[in-house]
């Protein structure tokens, strides 16, 4: 799996080439999944999770843990599409953020 910081510019012109979408997002996840393994490019605006974290009234730092989460979910096999997906992807995200915290926390 690899994580790749970029640009919004950069992440636009991903989004154009290959989805052909015309628009910013935070995150696009490229699954190169074999024989069950996970695996993946996971491209993040570092801009995008900035104005996001500011949007949403969090830090840099938590947000853009979402965001990787985000991106692995979705080698897992979560979708993001319909508002029921939405909804068990961000009770997802959650769970996995809140283990990490509580690892952190030492609980």
């Amino acid at each position: 799996m690899s994580y790749i910081f970029c640009s919004d510019a950069y992440l636009l012109s991903i989004n154009q080439q290959y989805l052909q979408h015309d628009y910013f997002t935070d995150i696009i996840t490229f699954s190169h999944q074999e024989a069950g393994k996970i695996s993946g490019d996971l491209y993040i605006s570092v801009e995008r999770v900035l104005e996001n974290s500011s949007l949403y009234n969090g830090s840099y730092i938590d947000e853009l843990h979402r965001v990787m989460v985000h991106g692995v979910l979705h080698l897992c096999g979560y979708g993001d599409k319909s508002p029921a997906e939405e909804k068990k992807m961000r009770e997802t995200e959650d769970f996995y953020l809140k283990q990490r915290s509580n690892k952190l926390l030492g609980v």
